[in-house]
């Protein structure tokens, strides 16, 4: 008989009520939601922080100003395909593009345990500085802080941008017929992360997809198309940002399932561990909802940015029921979910 002590429930269940923040709390599923609509967004609404967008677009004497910030806390440090660093400031300038903003700059923030070595710091320092140049932005504030052992090291950025007038790229804005596009193949940043830390391998080496967004959205913009929302899937993966799409525009997705794109290693470590690939955490890819009438010609402009080669159609919106579905390669369909609660280890 297995005493009920032998159990680790590494994935809460989305209780109503809990006394304490649990991991699953920043993992992106509807305990992280729970969070926020019971405790954070009522102490702090008001009309900007409204649309619960990745970053807050303000009008500041006639110029529309995109901010956001945000914290990064993976382990390990380094993994295949990035580190920290890296990932924060292609996050940050990722939260910036998806509401159509031309990222300008930065701040660091760094919160390191003593004893933490030196030269991983400059490491971590170097990337965060090469992936600025990569992006276009510059890290222009900061500051740094000291704690014990035992905790850290943590990476806090922010980061502000222009967005042209006119334009209102919102979660809130999803229509109906509107094609859904996906601009790379999807879960490749939780699994590379997930490897390295357990030290295990799943038939082929599996690399971060970590990249900045912002220049292959400034495409889609540029070539005129009409670009209603935007989302970069990282926690909780493409199944939450969908989620949240269509709660916040009160309407039905439908995927096709055997259009995503997975490559081979994330396909077996999902296999291996029974995991949705919709749920695992990407860092490079977007999702754009465009008019399907645009559908063609905008997979031909990021087909032609580097980091969207693999841009594919992998669904649309079908009706006002706010839910999302996937059609199965056998015809049937299945709900799509967000995540409970915390599925993997922690990824960003």
């Amino acid at each position: 008989m297995i005493e009920p002590a032998a159990f680790d429930l590494s994935c809460p269940l989305p209780i109503p009520e809990y006394p304490q923040i649990l991991l699953a709390h920043g993992g992106g599923g509807r305990l992280m939601h729970d969070l926020l609509e019971k405790v954070i967004f009522p102490a702090f609404s008001n009309p900007v922080l409204a649309p619960r967008h990745d970053s807050a677009v303000v009008d500041l004497g006639g110029v529309r100003v995109a901010f956001t910030t945000d914290g990064y806390v993976v382990r390990p440090l380094f993994f295949p395909g990035g580190d920290i660093g890296s990932l924060a400031v292609n996050g940050t300038v990722n939260d910036l593009a998806m509401s159509g903003a031309r990222p300008l700059y930065l701040t660091a923030g760094f919160i390191l345990p003593e004893g933490f070595p030196l030269a991983e710091l400059a490491a971590i320092v170097e990337a965060m500085a090469r992936r600025a140049r990569e992006a276009g932005v510059e890290v222009v504030a900061g500051d740094t802080k000291v704690v014990e052992a035992g905790s850290g090291p943590f990476v806090n950025t922010a980061g502000v941008g222009i967005v042209r007038a006119g334009l209102d790229i919102s979660g809130r804005n999803a229509r109906l017929d509107d094609a859904v596009l996906l601009t790379g193949d999807i879960g490749r940043h939780g699994v590379a992360v997930l490897s390295r830390r357990e030290g295990v391998g799943f038939g082929t080496e599996v690399v971060s997809d970590v990249a900045p967004l912002n220049g292959l959205v400034a495409a889609l913009l540029e070539g005129g198309i009409d670009v209603h929302v935007l989302r970069d899937p990282t926690r909780g993966g493409v199944a939450e940002a969908l989620n949240e799409i269509a709660a916040q525009s009160r309407v039905e997705i439908e995927l096709e399932e055997g259009a995503l794109p997975v490559v081979r290693g994330v396909r077996s470590a999902c296999d291996l561990l029974g995991l949705d690939p919709l749920h695992v955490a990407s860092e490079g890819c977007a999702l754009a909802f465009v008019p399907a009438a645009q559908a063609e010609r905008a997979l031909v402009i990021l087909r032609g940015h580097p980091a969207a080669r693999g841009a594919c159609r992998v669904g649309e919106v079908i009706g006002a029921q706010p839910r999302v579905v996937a059609r199965t390669p056998l015809g049937g369909r299945r709900l799509v979910d967000a995540p409970a609660g915390e599925l993997l280890p922690r990824i960003c």
